[in-house]
């Protein structure tokens, strides 16, 4: 069944009250809660190696969580949904809540896409690959230059329109496809962080040995779909 793309990446949720019991208009607002991270965190050595998982997940992904939770209190962004703050805060050019909201939402998705799966595309997006990159060569080709060209910090990510038809964004900072009106298929975070422990500065090797080991071809698919 195919993965619901809002279902699966959307992390708003209730504040526990502490054990008090308040009336409805002073109840705590809403937060952003950061998922669990879907599998051990050694689950993906070597290609990346438990230690930065950890730092990534429980250091990096936390603090977007936590900060985005700190300037959106008693705002309006707090009876959205994450993706819905990371849309309107796009369109308002509010970039200080962009860059938690993006951040927080391109690591849920950033996580989710390596649990299990094929090694390869299938089905339609096979078909998709193959026409707009000419197979899977062509698109980890096109993969590997979209990350050089993103300069300092941020992510390369395969996109669809809304044809179907496949892209490679290189975008600064917490920028996705979301933000650029595009589906997300496929996002991999070259923000050192992200793979400077097990690769040190060879960011080529982290994002061809992410594509080649780690991606399930099987959620990108879904997400083609949804």
């Amino acid at each position: 069944m195919p993965i619901d793309r809002r279902t699966l990446l959307a992390a708003g949720g209730a504040v526990a009250a502490a054990g008090l019991v308040r009336p409805a208009s002073a109840q705590t607002p809403k937060s952003f809660e950061q998922p669990k991270l879907p599998y051990a965190e050694d689950a993906l050595a070597p290609t990346i190696s438990a230690r930065t998982v950890a730092l990534h997940y429980g250091k990096h992904h936390k603090a977007y969580f936590d900060k985005l939770n700190q300037l959106t209190e008693n705002s309006p962004y707090r009876e959205m949904t994450l993706d819905q703050v990371v849309v309107e805060s796009a369109k308002k050019n509010d970039t200080a809540i962009f860059n938690q909201a993006g951040q927080a939402w391109n690591h849920v998705f950033y996580w989710n896409q390596f649990a299990g799966g094929p090694a390869a595309p299938e089905g339609r997006l096979q078909e998709a690959v193959t026409r707009d990159f000419g197979g899977m060569d062509g698109l980890k080709k096109a993969m590997l230059a979209g990350a050089d060209k993103v300069f300092g910090t941020g992510w390369v990510w395969l996109a669809a329109d809304g044809q179907g038809k496949l892209e490679v964004l290189s975008l600064q900072d917490a920028g996705n496809p979301p933000a650029e009106g595009k589906v997300p298929l496929v996002g991999i975070d070259v923000w050192e962080h992200a793979y400077y422990l097990d690769y040190e500065n060879r960011r080529p090797a982290h994002v061809e040995a992410v594509l080649d080991k780690l991606v399930n071809w099987r959620f990108v698919g879904e997400q083609l779909k949804a």
